[in-house]
């Protein structure tokens, strides 16, 4: 059940029984797909020697070379594979469709077919990123459609949500039971759809050999919990995502500083960077300790490579230059990424908003909270979008509590910065505010919930700055203990769950959070014998997050002014 694995045996079965040159032929999502799961060396040991979109306007013939195209099932696919198939570029034909193939468009495909060159049409089930091994997202953006139900685009958001999350359990070879949260139109919606898809129209394609207990599929509304994509990050992969953003496991680092060119997009993969791995659900103070024995490593061994006096010694360098130069590789890597963040995080004084941001979210006292966020917002060092999160996060928090207070804050916010847009943390509130919650946000409803906030904070706090869990973990723990309620989680159809489920994949609709990936990731390690995915249609950060609600808000504006 390792998403990074199962995406890399399809595409490299793809590639490896096709013998010869071979151009590889993406569109705008499978060329995610590839990207994350292979390097371009790996592309090259399985003789790919050029990559291309299926919209590219080039018409130099290479007929020698054979045409591998991996697309999604799209009718704007179909029509470019249709008019290349017409009029052929290159030699043998080999077509891969990441989801399920429509017998309407194979018709198509077949009739246009003159030159008789497609050697093969297959059906290979990875529609979807495979970012970490337990964290997959579909890559859709826009992502604030699923606020909108009145949006154009609204059914094709939930249908491509539906199709992901099929080809999911389609490489994994199950069917599960699915519930959703309750409280969620969309949620509701997705789930349906998904059952639909899974036990009638595609029945037989799901009819996999049944274990004893069924999978679980839940899926969850973003709004839910809003507070996590909100919050400052301190441990490594959350941090970057943050701070500077990662698409595709690349960081992006040309509109950062003036960086070497080698230096300007750098890869963070579990799968191809054995230091992250190790280190990238660690904090920020422990991230930096580990960095400095890596130097110091690096170090030690450039210094033995100095030390070269004989023949022997220069053919030994020589064997091992490859991995020294890899190591140099990763070294400055990471020591640029550390080094950036920690301009950053002195810039924006994100370690005094931090703080606030760690009690609003994770203990009581609004006087408090209430005079630590005015303080902030009155201090000129603060960025306007850090002043936005803390106002956002106390209206959370205190909206039901000090409704007076929260409008203070926004007046003051509004006054502070011309470009705060007005309404935006009332909207936030309409969206996900605590009238439109059923969770235990804040640990403050559930007895259990809260004796264990008061253990933990019995205890102390190991790390002021990650004291914070998503409510996600809340979520995992109910479904080990058997505690999910069929009331507030409710199964869709007639199935039921056959006692407690091994393999569980959690949708969120929304988008996932790099602190929740962490969260599963953990949770998985401790050898529970419940196994958890999560996955979402595009992965937040605060920023994301943000502007998100800001096109909601727009998209709202203008449907009630007319057409959206």
């Amino acid at each position: 059940m390792v998403l990074v694995a199962l995406v890399k045996e399809y595409v490299g079965k793809m590639l490896q029984d096709i013998s010869g040159m071979k151009v590889l032929i993406l569109d705008s999502q499978t060329v995610s797909i590839v990207s994350v799961a292979f390097t371009q060396s790996e592309l090259l040991q399985k003789q790919v020697f050029l990559v291309e979109f299926v919209d590219s306007s080039l018409k130099e013939s290479m007929s020698h070379m054979k045409a591998v195209y991996f697309l999604r099932p799209t009718p704007e696919n179909i029509q470019y594979l249709r008019k290349q198939l017409v009029n052929p570029r290159f030699g043998d034909h080999h077509l891969f469709f990441s989801n399920i193939l429509a017998t309407s468009n194979l018709q198509t495909l077949a009739a246009s077919d003159e030159h008789e060159i497609v050697q093969q049409v297959q059906e290979f089930y990875a529609d979807f990123v495979a970012l970490d091994p337990y964290h997959f997202s579909l890559n859709w953006a826009p992502g604030h459609i699923y606020m909108l139900m009145d949006h154009p685009s609204y059914q094709h958001f939930c249908r491509r949500v539906v199709d992901g999350i099929a080809a999911v359990f389609l490489s994994l070879k199950r069917r599960p039971v699915i519930r959703y949260q309750r409280t969620s139109d969309i949620a509701k919606i997705i789930a349906t759809e998904a059952s639909k898809l899974m036990y009638d129209q595609e029945r037989g394609l799901f009819d996999f050999r049944r274990s004893e207990i069924s999978p679980l599929l839940l899926i969850i509304d973003r709004r839910e919990d809003p507070v996590t994509p909100l919050l400052t990050q301190w441990t490594y992969q959350a941090m970057v995502h943050e701070l500077i953003g990662i698409q595709d496991n690349k960081v992006d680092l040309k509109n950062i500083g003036n960086f070497p060119k080698d230096q300007q997009e750098l890869v963070l993969s579990s799968e191809h960077d054995a230091f992250f791995k190790a280190n990238m659900y660690e904090n920020f103070g422990d991230l930096g300790m580990n960095i400095k024995q890596m130097v110091d490593d690096f170090q030690h061994v450039t210094k033995s490579n100095q030390n070269i006096q004989t023949i022997e010694d220069m053919a030994r360098f020589v064997d091992t230059y490859p991995e020294y130069r890899k190591m140099q590789g990763n070294v400055s890597k990471h020591v640029t990424m550390v080094t950036e963040m920690s301009k950053l995080v002195d810039k924006r004084k994100l370690m005094l908003v931090s703080q606030t941001e760690q009690d609003l979210a994770c203990n009581a006292g609004q006087a408090t909270a209430f005079e630590a966020v005015t303080n902030l917002l009155n201090n000129e060092q603060i960025s306007d979008m850090d002043c936005l999160r803390l106002t956002m996060l106390y209206a959370l928090r205190y909206e039901k509590e000090s409704p007076v207070q929260v409008m203070q804050l926004v007046n003051k916010l509004a006054s502070r910065s011309a470009k705060y847009k007005p309404g935006l943390v009332q909207f936030l509130l309409k969206q996900a505010g605590a009238d439109k919650r059923t969770g235990d946000l804040y640990g403050n409803r559930d007895l259990l919930n809260i004796a264990r906030n008061m253990a933990r904070g019995l205890k102390g706090i190991e790390n002021v700055y990650t004291q914070h869990q998503p409510l996600l973990s809340q979520t995992m723990e109910s479904i080990i203990k058997g505690r999910l309620k069929d009331v507030d989680y409710p199964i869709v159809g007639n199935h039921f769950q056959q006692g407690r489920p091994q393999d569980v994949i959690i949708f969120i609709v929304g988008g996932t959070t790099y602190e929740e990936a962490r969260a599963v990731a953990l949770q998985n390690a401790t050898n529970s014998g419940v196994r958890f995915i999560i996955g979402g249609n595009t992965v937040l950060n605060s920023k994301r997050f943000l502007r998100d609600l800001e096109e909601a808000q727009a998209a709202q504006r203008l449907s009630r002014s007319g057409p959206v």
